[in-house]
């Protein structure tokens, strides 16, 4: 064999060997998932079923790790750890979308992380008290525009998914309405509740037991699909409002730099556990539903969703 070719073999097998080694070594030890909320949300409902699978498939403990301060401290964290794929941020709407335009942060999430997939999405949805005459979407703009000023509507803080829905819409739609801000999703709907406010925006798992007890009215869910548990609440697509789409959602990015071998393992097994019958009927039944896109398709949807929601908050002129 000429030195030549064979110099050409021995260069394509160094290079090619690091990315068969992570690929077929890792991970080699525990893995840690930084959570940016505090234990019991909603990021945990979602994260943890599917971390123990992901333990039992690759056979290394995942190491949960909940550090609350509204994402800033725990993606600090991950953006400084060792791009090694050991440690992961498991991303939210606002530390990865929204935070960056409310508040100065010690990273740049569009920079610092390589996005790995998206869990789940789960979308927002509109209510009403069940004492007030609107039960659909069309309703609450005639509602609003013949009496003016006069509709509340429950806010659950700034920054929040409900807040930023409901501002969404209100810009859409050109309503003019009252907004009352709350400590949490919590106190705003027992405020919907004991008509304190008529309208709210929030996830499905915060309306669900007070619409099957009848104290409040599913009007519209803020995306392209029915959510599971409502199967007869129409979407704000159904309704008239095609392009009208507020999803939460909760999917692992890790530090910028991470090798696309490890990148492309975790893919690949996060999306296996995805698939998985006790995963899919976990996250569907609080009105969740599945992802597993691409990283490509994720780090694209988080310049968008950037984007929209710097928009809105500065045309609401939302602050903290």
């Amino acid at each position: 064999m000429p030195q030549g070719t064979k110099w050409l073999l021995f260069a394509a097998l160094v290079c090619a060997s690091p990315a068969q080694a992570q690929d077929t070594k890792f991970p080699v030890k525990p893995m840690r998932w930084v959570i940016p909320f505090a234990a019991g949300g909603g990021t945990d409902m979602v994260a943890r079923p599917i971390a123990a699978k992901v333990t039992e498939r690759l056979g290394q403990q995942i190491i949960y790790d909940n550090r609350g301060g509204g994402g800033t401290i725990a993606g600090e964290i991950v953006a400084r750890a060792a791009p090694d794929g050991y440690t992961l941020l498991i991303g939210a709407v606002g530390v990865m979308t929204v935070n960056s335009t409310l508040m100065k942060q010690p990273f740049d999430p569009l920079k610092d992380f390589a996005p790995i997939t998206k869990f789940a999405a789960v979308p927002n949805m509109l209510v009403a008290r069940s004492g007030i005459a609107i039960h659909k979407v069309q309703d609450v703009i005639s509602h609003a525009r013949a009496n003016p000023g006069k509709l509340r509507w429950a806010l659950s803080g700034p920054g929040s998914a409900g807040t930023l829905s409901m501002e969404l819409f209100r810009l859409d739609t050109k309503i003019d309405v009252i907004p009352i801000p709350y400590k949490g999703a919590g106190p705003a709907v027992i405020a919907v509740i004991s008509n304190e406010a008529d309208l709210m925006f929030a996830n499905p798992s915060v309306f669900l037991p007070h619409i099957q007890a009848g104290r409040l009215r599913a009007l519209a869910a803020a995306s392209a699909r029915r959510v599971a548990p409502l199967p007869e609440m129409p979407t704000f697509h159904e309704s008239g409002f095609a392009n009208f789409e507020s999803l939460s959602w909760y999917g692992p990015v890790a530090p910028a730099g991470t090798p696309p071998a490890v990148i492309n393992l975790l893919h690949r097994e996060f999306v296996a556990v995805l698939k998985d019958p006790d995963i899919v009927a976990r996250i569907t039944k609080d009105g969740g539903m599945p992802v597993g896109n691409t990283p490509r398709q994720y780090a694209q949807e988080l310049l968008e969703e950037t984007a929209k929601w710097a928009k809105v908050i500065k045309a609401a002129n939302i602050k903290l």
